[in-house]
């Protein structure tokens, strides 16, 4: 099986879980674990270590964290990488609501590196400035 685990600061990761139970349906391939405000590392991997207890030997994941080089993901990967998973796994930082989603869906597919591809394709595109009309061309317009 493949898993997705999302991983980040504050509540983002359990945020990022429950929005995609409502778009995706809630699913055991789905993980998530944050460091909360005031924890420290023990307790955080401590936490991790359960959320991962379900992942296997011959299992792959696909780890979604909010900052590359923040604690959070740098623990996942040395929880995953203690477990002899990291040969099995795949890593993002700037995790986005579009990445994970696009991740959620696919996540079975046949072709690990087509997903991810995807995954992070989607979280870029989906980067950029709405251009808002906000009707200033208007001479009709009154002050």
């Amino acid at each position: 099986m493949r898993y997705l685990l999302l991983v980040s600061h504050g509540t983002f990761a359990p945020g990022l879980h429950s929005v995609l139970d409502m778009l995706v349906g809630k699913r055991e391939d789905i993980l998530s674990c944050s460091l909360r405000d005031g924890e420290g590392a023990d307790e955080y991997v401590a936490e991790l270590e359960k959320v991962v207890a379900p992942i296997g030997e011959g299992d792959e994941v696909i780890v979604m964290g909010d900052i590359i080089g923040g604690s959070p993901l740098t623990n996942a990967l040395n929880v995953l990488a203690g477990r002899g998973l990291l040969a099995h796994t795949r890593a993002f930082g700037g995790v986005s609501l579009p990445m994970a989603l696009t991740a959620a869906f696919d996540l079975q597919s046949d072709d690990p590196t087509d997903l991810c591809a995807s995954a992070l394709s989607e979280g870029l595109a989906a980067m950029r400035e709405v251009e808002l009309d906000l009707g200033g061309d208007d001479e009709d317009e009154e002050l």
